[in-house]
């Protein structure tokens, strides 16, 4: 299957593009780590739904898929961290939940559908 061609693949690309451009409004201490944290976890959402659509065996999707689900959840935490530290406020944040909610479900729908491709 063409990843590229994948919805939530598409869902989880703009989501690591909007991630890159927040993190940019950290404090420059946290460039090494919370900036950092972030854009791995996003990169961990594309990159796994990617190495997972590329797998033959159902177990081995579902694998990645779960992976890639984790990573949402890392996201929304570091997200969540960011505001509490009023490093980023709702408003900037908002739309990066909500994105996360919508990716994080589909990819709930694949691993639990039987044969996803």
């Amino acid at each position: 299957m063409n990843f590229q061609k994948m919805i939530v693949w598409n869902k989880a690309k703009e989501l690591t593009v909007m991630t890159y451009k927040v993190v940019r409004f950290l404090p420059r201490e946290e460039l090494y780590s919370l900036s950092d944290q972030m854009r791995r976890a996003a990169i961990s959402i594309i990159s796994n739904i990617a190495e997972g659509s590329g797998r033959i065996s159902d177990k081995d999707r579902r694998h990645f898929l779960s992976m890639a689900r984790g990573s949402t959840n890392e996201l929304h935490s570091q997200l969540i961290v960011s505001v509490e530290l009023e490093y980023l406020t709702q408003e900037q944040v908002k739309p990066l939940v909500n994105l996360i909610d919508e990716v994080r479900c589909m990819l709930t729908a694949l691993i639990n559908r039987e044969n996803y491709t």
